[in-house]
């Protein structure tokens, strides 16, 4: 972006945005929210900890709000700084590397808070203010499909690191020779939901086979499942004792540990739906009991909000299930070197940016689209 023109037209397009968010709006609630917590019964309340992420939810966006404010300040002093240079006709630090860098820097900066704002105006789905529960599953095909699979985990490690977002490991199984059967990742941070449920679904990885003599070209299957991350007292999904059975079993594991010899395995049927949910990765049946509860609650959440996916579908005319059988993003590391995804139509041939966990451009393209 060399074009004062550009500049401009960036301004014009930051400056309507900033007028559009109701940052007023947002500041009144989050006062109002903070005065309720000072009152002396507010843990006792029902709806604390709803009230506790709805505060944090409009700390962050005002906090984004407040960036862009910041970045849009920064590129407004810097252009102004080049137009006195220019018409002082000392043109020394307009040209100088220094100043393009920076001017650089900014834009990019700008457009990063932009696209942040931008992308919080769509995030208005019932739980896509919650934190999320990611899940890898590697599909059939052995050693190569769990290889595959866990390049999946590295990339939304990586993911996660690049957001400076905080993530919980919660249990993984290994393969026999490489990689993983399976891997989850609870992270307890506002709007995760919101920016990781497009990922859920099949991916698809094209290569030349390490674990072949021959290097054949082989593909391989992946499934991600992503689910909101539903509090105890969250009062939208509400768990009834006398709808849930319990059945409890010996976790296996290598003989003679502790795990073995008391019945920690739990599987909790949801009556109701007829829905089961089973947990053994942990090493007390206390735990296992809160996993199953907290995975079952995360189910519930995404059918609600399938159905109401389904009748907005209605009104538009159009719906496709967000199954973990529709195959959603392509990864062709040969012949040739491409990922895309099949929904948006977004793809790069920068392959290796992707897998180190570059998904910014994949994730916001989603969003808008939905």
């Amino acid at each position: 972006m060399s074009n004062p023109t550009d500049y401009q037209e960036l301004i014009e397009k930051v400056t309507q945005t900033l007028k559009s968010v109701e940052s007023n709006q947002l500041e009144s609630e989050l006062k109002e929210i903070e005065q309720e917590t000072f009152s002396a019964d507010f843990w006792q309340q029902p709806d604390a900890k709803a009230k506790m992420a709805k505060l944090s939810s409009l700390k962050n966006k005002l906090e984004q709000i407040n960036d862009l404010q910041q970045s849009l300040d920064d590129l407004q002093a810097l252009l102004e700084l080049s137009s006195e240079e220019t018409q002082s006709f000392n043109h020394s630090i307009m040209q100088s590397s220094e100043f393009t860098s920076e001017l650089a820097k900014i834009v990019h900066k700008v457009n990063k808070s932009l696209q942040a704002v931008e992308l919080s105006s769509f995030m208005s789905g019932k739980f896509d203010s919650h934190g999320a529960i990611l899940s890898i599953h590697s599909g059939q095909g052995g050693t190569e499909a769990q290889d595959w699979a866990e390049m999946l985990q590295r990339m939304y490690l990586r993911y996660f690191e690049r957001q400076g977002w905080k993530h919980i490991f919660v249990s993984q199984s290994r393969g026999e020779e490489a990689g993983i059967k399976a891997a989850t990742y609870e992270i307890p941070v506002s709007f995760a939901y919101a920016h990781l449920k497009g990922e859920q679904g099949t991916h698809r990885l094209v290569r030349q086979s390490p674990f072949n003599a021959d290097k054949l070209r082989q593909t391989s299957f992946a499934l991600v499942e992503v689910l909101p991350l539903i509090e105890e007292s969250d009062t939208q999904i509400e768990l009834k004792d006398d709808e849930l059975e319990w059945h409890f079993t010996r976790a296996g594991g290598a003989g003679g540990q502790n795990v073995n010899k008391v019945n920690t395995a739990v599987e909790l049927t949801h009556l109701p739906t007829g829905m089961v949910v089973k947990c053994r990765e942990e090493r007390s049946q206390y735990q296992n009991k809160e996993r199953a509860l907290k995975i079952l609650r995360a189910k519930l959440a995404l059918i609600e909000e399938e159905k109401q996916a389904t009748e907005l579908a209605k009104t538009k005319g159009e719906h496709k299930n967000a199954s973990w059988g529709n195959q959603i993003r392509n990864y062709v590391l040969h012949p040739y070197k491409l990922v895309k995804d099949t929904r948006t139509g977004v793809e790069t041939s920068d392959t290796e940016a992707v897998l180190d966990g570059d998904l910014d451009e994949f994730i916001a393209a989603e969003i808008r689209k939905n």
